[in-house]
């Protein structure tokens, strides 16, 4: 896929061509050479490949205003097993839907994506605040779950969930949580709808940067604001080994588990949590419009994150064991009957197939599709009836096709 990395930007029309090789940060590279209004909401890992960002329902900062990517495609090429060459049209409304979502490797290779851009004012205002457990962090997390189901659409934050050395005595282990925000408009707007609906959090003006929406996007992937854009074409991922899991949080978790939380996370050390909120646009779209299940209801998504340098089996399975023991302590506040997953931080740990039964592949697919789950084995089996293309958590086809 390394070659097929063309893209074309056309203002006129507010869409955007991109081929599946192409990385995040080439695509956003392009819109921003070519316009200072488009965007498009897509991730904050500018090496991601968007062939498999897209085909698995990838996000981003600007998931409250404009959902998901996969909510703007409106075209696409693929190759079925067949080795036909398939658009939207020739492929069908199925196989179309499936491929949104669904996973492109389940169905045919997916070539490129022809898709709507999204608009974006000229200042953007971002802000990266720590606050610790001495900061009545505890208040402050448990109220933003409640909060950014219904504030703004333009609002996003996210909370990263570590331990920390202790400002006030940086020998003792602490719990930190950082809040970064994007905000589709300016600061004082934005720190006057805080201080009315999050005043626990404490923003002030001078915690704010009002900035274009290119630069934001650079203070997001973790750039100086004032690199170059060229920074976006590094497709160099400078991780060794990492491990994610993924939950849903429907039900706003109390503040004595909360409490509990704090202490597991400074009892582990190491792994980290990152919560995502949902809401917003979110909230409008329905959970069969695409594959991806995981909408109105849902407070935010969990990312479990520990990465690690050292080789060797044992460092393997310490700081693996670590993200699952997070992950089980979790059970209780999130998602049930099924456990909600993302397809995107693949998880052999909810299941995998040998033999791609039905019966095998419902144990990890009712997870990450929900209900969706029995129309992807039906497309499935009409577009991919000899199962060419297939994985360990690919979708199988149905027995009763078998």
């Amino acid at each position: 896929m390394n070659n097929l990395r063309n893209i074309r930007i056309d203002t006129a029309t507010g869409t955007a061509y991109v081929e599946a090789g192409a990385s995040l940060g080439e695509f956003y590279y392009k819109i921003i050479k070519s316009s200072n209004v488009h965007g498009f909401p897509a991730g904050l890992c500018p090496t991601l490949g968007i062939g498999g960002h897209f085909s698995g329902g990838g996000y981003g900062h600007m998931i409250r205003k404009f959902g998901l990517s996969v909510d703007h495609i409106i075209d696409a090429q693929v190759v079925d097993y067949q080795g036909r060459i398939l658009n939207r049209k020739s492929m069908g409304e199925d196989l179309f839907w499936a491929i949104r979502g669904g996973g492109g490797a389940n169905f045919a290779v997916v070539l490129s994506y022809t898709v709507k851009l999204v608009p974006v004012p000229e200042t953007v205002t971002v802000f990266n605040v720590q606050r610790f457990l001495a900061d009545n962090l505890t208040d402050v997390v448990y109220k933003w779950q409640s909060v950014m189901k219904d504030i703004d659409e333009n609002l996003f934050i996210r909370l990263l969930l570590q331990p920390a050395n202790d400002p006030k005595n940086p020998n003792n282990l602490t719990v930190g949580v950082t809040f970064i925000s994007h905000f589709l408009g300016d600061a004082k707007t934005l720190v006057n709808l805080l201080n009315t609906e999050l005043p626990e959090l404490g923003i002030k003006k001078e915690d704010c940067q009002e900035l274009s929406w290119s630069k934001a996007l650079l203070f997001w992937l973790n750039y100086d604001t004032e690199s170059p854009l060229e920074v976006l074409l590094n497709r160099t991922l400078n991780v060794n080994y990492l491990k994610r899991k993924s939950d849903y949080v429907q039900t706003p978790i109390e503040k004595q588990h909360l409490e509990l939380l704090w202490k597991k996370i400074i009892q582990l050390g190491k792994s980290g949590l990152v919560f995502n909120s949902y809401g917003g646009r979110m909230n409008e779209i329905a959970d069969t419009a695409t594959p991806f299940p995981h909408r109105k209801g849902n407070l935010f998504k969990i990312q479990y994150s520990i990465s690690w340098k050292e080789e060797g089996q044992e460092t393997d399975d310490k700081n693996v064991g670590i993200l699952r023991e997070m992950y089980e302590f979790m059970t209780p506040y999130v998602s049930q009957n099924p456990r909600g997953a993302f397809l995107n931080y693949r998880d052999i740990d909810i299941g995998v197939t040998q033999n791609w039964t039905y019966k095998e592949g419902e144990v990890y697919g009712k997870k990450y599709f929900m209900g969706n789950f029995d129309r992807l084995v039906k497309i499935k089996s009409m577009v991919d009836p000899h199962n060419f293309f297939r994985y360990e958590q690919s979708i199988p086809i149905g027995d009763y096709y078998m």
